[in-house]
């Protein structure tokens, strides 16, 4: 009991003037639930809604790797304590797929609606993801086949959800980003190992399911 509430005091952790200490977070997940992560580039000091990368066109700014490149996340602690000590204030960036999990991410309003439409059926989720525009809820890896198979076997999947599966990424919480602060929709709870996140399939099922019925308009952005 008291490693499990280390962890989550760990995790939830704040710096003095009660922003929450990324690098202590950072290391949650690498070291503790082992999943790659990185620094993902910082917004424009000039503007929070442009982005620190060389595209001024940027549509994601402070919530993606630029310097390193995705193929750098790890889940070795040295090289995670040595990023976030540099740079204290960079986003934590998850590289998706492979060992670590993977996502499904819809507009942020169809989002907590089909949440709210799950929990009445009494579906079983895992940790979900909320920025201001879009929540990604958290699923086991899959594969681009499997994903292929599922949405191919659809009659309709709306065309706002997106998948961030191998070679994606997803920003996590408590990162700042261009376009606001990244925090958990649903938190995961504490534990000895990585959170337990639900198979794609269910998940794809049960939100198309939610919008259809709820009749939840799901915009593409």
């Amino acid at each position: 009991m008291r490693e499990i509430l280390g962890r989550r005091r760990r995790l939830l952790s704040r710096r003095n003037d009660g922003r929450p200490e990324l690098i202590s977070a950072a290391l949650t997940f690498a070291t503790e639930w082992q999943w790659p992560v990185l620094p993902g580039v910082a917004p424009d000091p000039q503007g929070r809604a442009r982005c620190g990368c060389p595209d001024p066109e940027c549509t994601v700014p402070g919530a993606h790797p630029f310097d390193p490149g995705l193929l750098a996340a790890t889940t070795d602690e040295r090289m995670v304590r040595w990023w976030w000590t540099n740079r204290p204030t960079a986003p934590i960036v998850l590289a998706t797929g492979g060992r670590a999990p993977c996502a499904v991410s819809l507009p942020a309003l169809a989002a907590s609606r089909a949440l709210a439409a799950l929990d009445r059926k009494g579906m079983r989720l895992g940790p979900v993801v909320a920025a201001p525009h879009r929540w990604a809820i958290l699923v086991a890896p899959y594969s681009m086949e499997q994903l292929g198979e599922l949405l191919y076997a659809k009659d309709f999947v709306p065309g706002s959800l997106r998948f961030h599966g191998e070679g994606g990424y997803l920003a996590l919480p408590p990162s700042e980003t261009g376009h606001g602060g990244i925090r958990w929709g649903r938190a995961p709870l504490p534990g000895s190992a990585s959170p337990w996140v639900p198979d794609v399939e269910a998940v794809v099922d049960a939100v198309v399911d939610a919008l259809t019925r709820t009749g939840v308009s799901a915009p593409e952005f």
